[in-house]
Formats: structure tokens, sequence, C-alpha cells
């Protein structure tokens, strides 16, 4: 299946910048400086109105000595100075040969900012049960769309990976750099895909950590490496359960267990006595609420699941995590637009033939965030073609289900002598602090020396 949709402007062109002028860099508190420059609201008519982005600055401690500066996006999409007054630390390292700049994306934060007037409506089964709970679901996400859009004005269908490309490029412009340095985390692997492919002879180096493919127009083949992450990080959750006295399961079989538990929730839901009389959880809810990916929650899954055995579901009742940013969603789904409920329905009947327990639930995330959001210009998944890009290096983390190390394999093996780094972890190698990522990460961007062929990291000590 193909889900490739209009694109902006077409998938490798791109528009010369605007002349650039001088930054004017202020003190804005907590050791950082800030700036703006102004842009088009969409770069394919260049000559309308304008969007202002908000820059910050985290000095470099020699600014002799520096070796220039690296553009930062940790992802989301969203909000990124405010990031970066909370969390200097993890870019200390970098200002030992750098300026680390880090903007906020053209609707957030100190660039021109959204306020959609209606939140994002919050999934907390977002398994959806049937046609109908998406349906009911989808129009409330038609509304917010709807009225965000209204509220984004000129930037209103401007919201893509193409069109920000196109502001970092004229960020590296204002920043008088004859080469972009770039770190990009998750979505800001993304935006580091669409500026190689936009501008590949003004990348210097770039680092690209657990990567969200944009690559992979199929569908089907998009979310297959999700499960099979997600399937192999409950097999892991299996086995620690058969050989950890602590777990509640010990002595059973946890396959079997889960089976048994969600088989019962399915032919009826399950009572959950501490979430009120009369509350009881559903197979989907279940499904939506069961978290194997990190070690540090499975001592509390496996309780939960035995109670349920028991008949009493109330750990799925709580619902765990926050809602994502309102202005997330309207760019994640203009850079990968995603199908309606049959369509998703069919592939989750795909999936679980290969990942039965609980990968099949990969196809319904993205569906939570797209599900009936008006249409809108997209720069939708293709393959990438960078001719003159210098070797890019690419890192993963082994049981990252989000941002599998498939992905970041596929990207490498299409840039030209990119480098793929796994290493055994999860999301966000060099912002967690993995310290084998972190030097090799280091060792690139201030040198230019890859990892040697062959490379790994082993679990972050």
């Amino acid at each position: 299946m193909n889900i490739v949709a209009s694109l902006v402007v077409g998938a490798v062109t791109a528009v010369a910048p605007v002349t650039a002028t001088p930054l004017s860099w202020q003190d804005c508190g907590d050791g950082l400086q800030c700036a703006q420059i102004q842009v088009p609201a969409d770069w394919a008519r260049r000559t309308g109105q304008k969007a202002t982005i908000g820059l910050a600055k985290l000095p470099a401690q020699d600014q002799a000595g520096k070796k220039g500066v690296l553009l930062v996006n940790t992802g989301g999409p969203g909000e990124q100075i405010g990031l970066l007054r909370q969390a200097k630390e993890s870019f200390a390292d970098l200002t030992k040969w750098f300026d680390v700049v880090i903007f906020d994306p053209r609707g957030f934060g100190k660039s021109s900012v959204i306020n959609c007037p209606i939140s994002a409506p919050f999934a907390t089964e977002w398994v959806f049960p049937n046609k109908e709970a998406y349906d009911a679901y989808a129009a409330k996400n038609r509304a917010f769309g709807q009225a965000c859009a209204e509220e984004a004005g000129h930037l209103s269908g401007s919201l893509n990976s193409w069109q920000i490309a196109h502001d970092m490029e004229a960020i590296r412009k204002a920043l008088g750099q004859a080469k972009l340095t770039y770190l990009g985390n998750s979505h800001g692997t993304v935006l580091g895909q669409a500026y190689a492919e936009l501008f590949p002879r003004k990348v210097g180096r770039m680092y690209l950590d657990s990567v969200f493919d944009h690559t992979t127009p199929d569908l089907r083949a998009w979310l297959k490496p999700r499960a099979t992450a997600l399937e192999a990080n409950f097999k892991r959750f299996a086995v620690w359960c058969q050989s950890t006295a602590t777990c509640a399961l010990h002595g059973k079989d946890p396959v079997a267990v889960w089976e048994e538990v969600m088989a019962k929730a399915r032919r009826e839901p399950i009572p959950a006595p501490e979430a009120g009389p009369g509350v009881r959880i559903s197979e989907t809810q279940i499904a939506s609420r069961a978290h194997f990916t990190h070690e540090a929650t499975w001592e509390r899954l496996a309780a939960g699941l035995a109670r349920a055995q028991a008949g009493d579901a109330s750990f799925f009742a709580k619902v765990q995590g926050a809602p994502d940013p309102d202005l997330s969603r309207v760019i994640l789904c203009a850079d990968l637009p995603y199908p309606g409920y049959g369509k998703v329905k069919k592939l989750e009947g795909v999936l679980r033939r290969d990942t039965p327990h609980i990968g099949w639930r990969a196809v319904w995330l993205m569906a939570n965030h797209c599900a009936g959001l008006p249409p809108t210009r997209t720069y939708a998944p293709h393959p990438i073609k960078a001719p003159g890009l210098p070797p890019a290096l690419i890192a993963g983390g082994e049981y990252d289900d989000n941002t599998p190390t498939a992905d970041g394999r596929r990207l490498a093996a299409q840039l030209p002598g990119a480098r793929f780094l796994p290493a055994v972890g999860g999301h966000a190698l060099y912002l967690s602090g993995h310290p084998c990522v972190r030097e090799h990460v280091h060792r690139y961007l201030a040198t230019g020396q890859m990892p040697p062929h062959g490379a790994s990291c082993g679990p972050a000590k």
C-alpha cells in the first residue's frame, strides 16, 4: 500500500532562501542568548507573508577555538528552546567545540506560535475497538484540526518538514556557516532527512539519533519493524519473568497468561474495582496500556497481569503518559499521512500474523494522531536521494519500538558513506546519556572520525 500524498512542490525541489541579515543575539536568561529571523510563511510562495523563527544559543566554552555552530532539534515535534533551558547539561560537552543553537519550529514557542483554540483529543484507548469508537474520536480530532488551521492563518498548510528544512537553511545562512552541522533526535531526524535531500551540498556533519523513517512510502513496510521490535520486547519481558523470582508470574508461562487475559477480556471486559463500581476493562484497553519496552516497568506490569488473570484488571484502568502538544500531530500527519479505519484494520490483521501478542498494536499509534484531521499539504515519505552528501552518523537503540534500528539501517543504506551505530538501549541514545554513543558522537562531530565498521555499543552502565 502506498501512502505518498501530493507533495508541497515535489520531493527534491528546494527553494533558495532569502538573503540573511546578521543575527542580533541578546541575553535571555539561564546562560542562553536568543535571536530571531524572519522567513517566508510559505517557502513555495516566498514573496508573501513572513513568519518568525526563534533561536537560542548555548555559547561555546572557548569562543576563539570553537569549531563552529551545531544546530540541534531534539524531536517532538514541539517547543525546543524551553527544553534547552531545562536540559543544558545534556549539551554541555558539545560546547567544548561548538556554539549549540536550538530553534523552535514554526508554530511553537518563540517562533510564530499557533495556539490551537481546541485541545487535541486524548485517546485513553487508542487501539480503537470498533469503527464507531474510531469515528467518534475522528470527529473530535477533525474539529480540533479545523480550529487549529483557522488559528494558524498564513501558516496553515505550511507545517511540514519541507518547510522546516527551508527554515533550517535560512538559519544556516543567518549563522554565517558555510555548512550545517546538525544533531537531530526522533522527529528531528525527519527534519535532518529533509534537509539532507533538499540541501545535500550544504551539510557538514550530521548525527541522527533514533531515526523516524521518512523514506518508506509503503505503510506495511514502515510498520513491520515497529511491530517486530514491540513483539521482541514482549518476549524479553516473558524471559525476564521466567528467570526473576520477584516477577508476579514467576513459575508460570507469561505468554500463556497474557493470552488468557486477552481472551478473557475479549469475551467480556474484566472488572476493575479500584477504578469504580461497574468499571470493566476490554482487550483493546489492555493492549493500549500494556508497556513492554522498559524493564523498569516490568514488575508492576507482571503484578497487574497476575491480578487480571484472577479477575481484577484495575492496573489497566490507569492511563499513563500525557497528551502530545496539540500542534505536533498536525506536523506529524503532514509528514506521515495515514489512511482511515478500514485500511488500518486490514493492516492490523496482516501484522497479527507475524506479531500476534502485541506487535500488531503498532498500527494504531499514528492512527490516533491522524484520525479525521482535515487535509493539508504534505511532504510524504519517499526514498531519499542526496548526491554530494558527506558521510552521516546514525544511531539507534536495539529495544526502541518507536524508532526501531531497522529504520536507521534503512536510512544509512540510502545516504552515501553513512555509518549506522547500534546500541543496546532504547530511545534518544545521546540525550539519555549513553556513554559509548556519546563518545562516538563527540569524536565524529568534533573531528569527522566515524566509528569503525561493525562498531556497536553495549548497554549503558
